[in-house]
C-alpha cells in the first residue's frame, strides 16, 4: 500500500502485535490491524485494557493537532454524536528516534449506507437525510464544514440506528479553502461551484452520498457534468419525492443545512398528507395506493428517528 510504503521509508514499518506507548500519558496499545490510510495519517485497530479503539498516527505534528481540534470541537457541540469519541492524545517515539503524534479514539462498528439502504428498504433514504442534515447544522454553526464528506466516512450503527461520522481529517474551518476532498462528491470537480468551505459544498456532497446508494459503481462526469448529474438524479425513480430537494442543493441554493432540512421534512408530510386525502377514493385510485402507503411509512419512520435522536446526548 501507499501509505505503507511511505510508512517504511521512514524505518517505520507499523504491523500486528506491535505495542505503540504514549510519551507522556505511558498508555499502551497493541495494533491489530489497519483500518485504513490517507494523505495525513493512518488509522489503525488496536487494543488497550481489552477494549477495541482505532489509533491515528502521522508525523504531520500540525494536522494532527488540527483533526483533535475538531473531534473536541465537535464533543462540545454534538455530544458525542457526529464523530467518534477522542480518548487520548499523545506522542510516540520510534525505535529509530523518530516523533510521532497519535490520537486514540472510539472504535465505530457498523455497515455502509448502500449496505444498509440495500437490506433494509429505501424508506431510510429520508431518515439518514434528517440525521445527517442535523448533524450538519450544528457542525457548520461551530464554525465547520466537513470538507470530504463521503461515502467512506459514514458509518450505520445500531442501537439506536443511526449515521455515525468516522474520519474529521478534511473538516475545514468556514470560510476558508477545502483542504481535503474525493473528487466524486468535490462541487469544484462537477464545475458546480468553488471549493470554499461553506454550508452549500457539504450540501452537494451529501447528494453525492446519496447517488452513491443507487450508483455503487459510480460514474463519470462526461463532456458535461451538469447535464450528468441531472441526468443521473432523475433516473432514479426511488428519489423521485426528494428530487427538487436534491436539485436545489446541487445548484447551492440552500444557504444552510437546516433550510434544506426544513423543506424536506415538509416534503415527508406532503407526502402523507396526499396519502391520507386519497383514502376512500374510487377503485381507479386503488393501484396507486401501495406506493403512498410506503411513502406514507416513509414519513412516519423518518419522524420517530428525527424526534429520537434530538434526545440523544
Amino acid at each position: 500500500m501507499k501509505m505503507n510504503q511511505t510508512w517504511k521509508k521512514h524505518g517505520i514499518d507499523i504491523r500486528p502485535g506491535m505495542r505503540i506507548k504514549g510519551k507522556w500519558h505511558k498508555k499502551t496499545y497493541l495494533i491489530k490491524k489497519t483500518l485504513g490510510q490517507g494523505a495525513v495519517g493512518t488509522v489503525y485497530l488496536c487494543e488497550y485494557q481489552g477494549k477495541q479503539a482505532a489509533l491515528k498516527i502521522s508525523d504531520k505534528s500540525s494536522s494532527m493537532t488540527t483533526e483533535v481540534n475538531v473531534l473536541k470541537s465537535l464533543q462540545k457541540v454534538q455530544g458525542n454524536r457526529l464523530g467518534p469519541y477522542l480518548l487520548d492524545v499523545d506522542d510516540w517515539e520510534a525505535p529509530n528516534g523518530m516523533k510521532f503524534t497519535f490520537y486514540v479514539m472510539e472504535y465505530l462498528q457498523g455497515e455502509t449506507i448502500s449496505t444498509f439502504i440495500k437490506a433494509n428498504g429505501g424508506e431510510w433514504v429520508g431518515v439518514f437525510m434528517l440525521q445527517i442534515l442535523e448533524d450538519l447544522e450544528k457542525l457548520h454553526r461551530s464554525g465547520w464544514v466537513f470538507g470530504d464528506f463521503k461515502t467512506e466516512n459514514l458509518l450505520v450503527v445500531s442501537s439506536p440506528t443511526r449515521i455515525r461520522w468516522i474520519d474529521v481529517g478534511g473538516t475545514t474551518q468556514v470560510g476558508r479553502a477545502i483542504k481535503e476532498y474525493t473528487e466524486f462528491y468535490d462541487r469544484g470537480y462537477w464545475t458546480m461551484g468553488s471549493r470554499k468551505a461553506e454550508p452549500s459544498y457539504d450540501l452537494f456532497a451529501l447528494v453525492m452520498v446519496i447517488l452513491t446508494i443507487y450508483y455503487p459503481r459510480r460514474f463519470e462526469k462526461g463532456p458535461k457534468p451538469e447535464v450528468t448529474l441531472l441526468n443521473k438524479l432523475n433516473e432514479v425513480k426511488q428519489l423521485k419525492i426528494y428530487r427538487d430537494c436534491l436539485k436545489k442543493a446541487i445548484y447551492g441554493k440552500y444557504q444552510s443545512s437546516a433550510e434544506m432540512k426544513q423543506e424536506v421534512a415538509a416534503t415527508l408530510y406532503r407526502v402523507q398528507r396526499t396519502r391520507q386525502q386519497r383514502k376512500g377514493t374510487d377503485a381507479k385510485e386503488t393501484s396507486k395506493r401501495p406506493l403512498l402507503i410506503e411513502t406514507g411509512s416513509i414519513f412516519f419512520i423518518a419522524l420517530f428517528y428525527y424526534v429520537f435522536s434530538l434526545f440523544l446526548p
